[in-house]
């Protein structure tokens, strides 16, 4: 499996409305799956997307509107490719 990139908008306002939450989730899903090793997770300052927030990007493509059921859809797909 290639190395999955994850950068999360620590911007004020993705964070305060779900990327904290989508944060520790991403935390969990790695140290559930022993994914730490193929996982690159970054935060990002804010990209000027507030309106379509919490936003993501997962190499390379940008998420809006993020959340936990939506996070664990796309982890699932990928690192089970």
């Amino acid at each position: 499996m290639a190395k999955i990139k994850i950068t999360v908008c620590m911007g004020s306002s993705c964070f305060a409305r779900g990327n904290q939450q989508n944060l520790a989730f991403i935390e969990a899903f790695m140290k559930t799956h022993d994914l730490e090793a193929d996982i690159d997770l970054a935060g990002s300052r804010c990209e000027n997307k507030c309106a379509t927030g919490p936003n993501i990007t997962i190499n390379g493509v940008e998420y809006h509107g993020v959340d936990e059921r939506k996070l664990e859809e796309i982890l699932t797909r990928l690192t089970k490719s």
